[in-house]
């Protein structure tokens, strides 16, 4: 409880100078105070978390689901073959420059409002960190250590699998945890320029409306879903990773 506690005084904080600005401007389209988006989700909890919710967890979970297998496919093809790392590594970096709201149409007019449009968003918008984060960390691997098992007697398979994979899980976990809230992001923002559902399509519907707490009620959902996400792959962490306890 200690160590959350700074965290937490500074978000009532923020809560509490944003609820007197929102009385002082007295717009609730233009900014809506705390308790009113409060309300207004409680309001719309039903269409939020029986239609939106899942439509955008879908997107989100397989888009993360994909951009991990794939980054990982990527890590371990560069780790193992330099010539694929020089192959691979300017390619990896230049699809980052293409900007979402630019290409995101495009998948939306290839592949219309079904979900592949919007997960296609997602998966551009997150395997970069995984692939680059979980390269690093087999990268991270100390060479004297690998010299060592190589004088034991070991394989590059055994080394691969029994100190490159150690080495680089801090890192996996940490890119999964970086790729969470980036998932949400292109969920939302595919969703938001072209869907018959899903909570950035809600976000934008009430927009239309002049409905400031319509608006936000979905982003805090967003949100608060992206940071339970974030708080079961710590746990997993914490549970896999037990030798950081000891060091």
């Amino acid at each position: 409880m200690k160590r959350h506690l700074p965290s937490l005084c500074v978000t009532v904080g923020i809560l509490l100078v944003w609820q007197l600005i929102a009385l002082l401007i007295d717009a609730a389209y233009i900014l809506p105070s705390p308790l009113q988006i409060l309300v207004r989700l409680w309001e719309l909890k039903e269409p939020l978390f029986c239609v939106h919710l899942p439509a955008t967890m879908g997107v989100t979970i397989l888009g993360l689901f994909i951009s991990v297998v794939l980054g990982l496919l990527l890590a371990i093809a560069m780790d193992r073959s330099e010539a694929l790392e020089r192959a691979l590594y300017p390619v990896i970096v230049a699809s980052q420059t293409i900007p979402t709201t630019a290409i995101a149409p495009l998948f939306i007019l290839w592949f219309g409002y079904s979900i592949w449009g919007k997960v296609l968003v997602t998966i551009l918008m997150t395997f970069f960190p995984i692939a680059i984060t979980v390269f690093d960390g087999f990268r991270s691997t100390k060479r004297e250590m690998e010299e060592l098992l190589l004088t034991l007697g070991a394989s590059k398979s055994d080394i691969f699998l029994k100190l490159k994979i150690p080495t680089a899980l801090p890192n996996f976990f940490s890119a999964i945890k970086m790729a969470v809230p980036l998932s949400v992001i292109g969920a939302a923002i595919a969703e938001w320029l072209g869907a018959q559902q899903g909570l950035g399509y809600f976000s934008k519907r009430m927009m239309t409306q002049l409905d400031g707490a319509g608006v936000f009620a979905p982003i805090v959902l967003l949100s608060v879903a992206a940071m339970a996400v974030v708080a079961i792959i710590s746990f997993a962490e914490k549970k896999i990773i037990t030798w950081r306890k000891e060091l």
